[in-house]
């Protein structure tokens, strides 16, 4: 059976354990700090949520840390297609299919010809919608762009 402190102790330590210095608070990390950067699509592209990397996608030049959101647009994710591309075409539309992103990343940037109204209302309510969820870290130039240097 242990030992109980002797009677006269027992308010002591009290006093102890009410005035006894705490340890000093630890400050919770915040997010990584990002710099505004101008990506290229192919500076885009390992922005995929691969080996560790953060998750990033541009919709109409915005580039956006969409790395929270990893469970949808990341590896294995319902939107994964677009990690580390321009996901506007592909939004606008509602397709998942690689069709709808630019397979020759050293051309010119995807001007979103041929989509009607609604498809470009659709569009403006994604990166609206992108807006209030993510930061945005860069902007997405064509290759070779004066921007991109």
């Amino acid at each position: 059976m242990p030992q109980r402190p002797a009677p006269l102790q027992q308010p002591k330590l009290l006093i102890y354990y009410r005035l006894r210095p705490s340890p000093p608070p630890t400050i919770p990390k915040g997010p990584h700090s990002t710099v505004f950067k101008t990506f290229s699509p192919s500076d885009l592209k390992p922005y995929n949520g691969e080996n560790s990397m953060p998750v990033y996608l541009a919709v109409r030049g915005k580039v956006f840390d969409v790395t929270p959101g990893r469970n949808f647009y990341g590896p294995g994710g319902p939107y994964e297609n677009f990690a580390g591309r321009d996901a506007s075409r592909g939004l606008a539309c509602g397709s998942f299919d690689e069709d709808m992103l630019t397979k020759d990343l050293h051309g010119p940037l995807d001007d979103l010809k041929g989509l009607g109204q609604e498809e470009m209302s659709a569009l403006a309510d994604w990166e609206a919608r992108f807006m209030e969820k993510y930061l945005v870290v860069g902007k997405l130039v064509a290759e070779g762009d004066k921007q991109a240097i």
